[in-house]
């Protein structure tokens, strides 16, 4: 069973997803990205943090985040069967559809480590291309968003960041790094998103070489980031899963195994 920790009532913060996506989902800044909601207590440092563990079951009742005038992405449990083995996950379908779950809490840089995570996928979304603004679909991403010093913002991030405290009252996070399957770019390579430099993509998957096999995965965090960002990362104050197909108008399945923080 998983040891669900209560961090998230009492921390924050700044990680603004909410903001993010009613921001992207304007036809102006449309796109794909994760973001937060912030929470009006003041975040606790966690001086001792435990393994963090989170089960299917407990990432369906993650916070749902919609993107307005986007179809929701449905999330169900469900045992997949795979090589003889029957695997407890969490089914994400979108027919030409986007939206997230996600999860507030806070670990400071020191203690970041590693992130562990499973999915399978059993077809590629026709036409996506996660470089490419109208075709950044993918059947599973991991997403991690990280506090930091807004103040270091090109004009561009800080004009976006503006607009999402105009339209939300919540800022964007300082940065949102990916764990995603690609079609066709390079096994481990950082795709930046075409909206904004804060949003960074780590090619973990690509191509259809590995469809209908159960995948795990283990990352460490601080490196993945560093690699993306070029800069040692800030707090991590918020995980997320997202399937989508908005872009594409396509459809997609993956399925979600068990997400860990080591």
């Amino acid at each position: 069973m998983a040891r669900n920790f209560s961090f998230s009532s009492k921390l924050n913060p700044s990680w603004a997803w909410m903001g993010w996506l009613v921001l992207l989902a304007l036809p102006a800044l449309q796109g794909c990205a994760f973001l937060s909601i912030q929470d009006s207590q003041t975040p606790s440092k966690i001086s001792a943090l435990p393994q963090l563990i989170w089960q299917p079951e407990d990432q369906l009742k993650w916070q749902s985040v919609k993107l307005p005038g986007k179809v929701s992405t449905q999330y169900t449990l469900v045992k997949l069967m795979s090589s003889g083995t029957g695997h407890a996950s969490l089914q994400g379908t979108a027919h030409a559809a986007a939206s997230m779950l996600r999860h507030p809490l806070r670990v400071e840089p020191d203690q970041l480590n590693d992130l562990a995570f499973s999915w399978q996928v059993s077809q590629l979304i026709e036409g996506a291309d996660m470089a490419l603004r109208d075709h950044d679909d993918s059947p599973v991403r991991v997403v991690l968003a990280f506090d930091g010093d807004r103040g270091q913002f090109s004009a561009k991030n800080a004009m976006l960041n503006e607009l999402a405290l105009l339209v939300t009252g919540e800022p964007m996070p300082y940065a949102t790094l990916m764990y995603v399957w690609c079609n066709k770019r390079p096994l481990n390579s950082v795709i930046e998103n075409s909206r904004t430099d804060r949003i960074r993509k780590v090619v973990v998957e690509s191509g259809a070489g590995r469809l209908n096999q159960w995948l795990s995965y283990e990352r460490n965090i601080r490196a993945d980031y560093e690699k993306a960002f070029g800069e040692p990362p800030g707090a991590l104050i918020g995980i997320g899963i997202m399937t989508d197909s908005d872009n594409t108008r396509s459809f997609a399945q993956g399925w979600y195994g068990t997400i860990a923080l080591k």
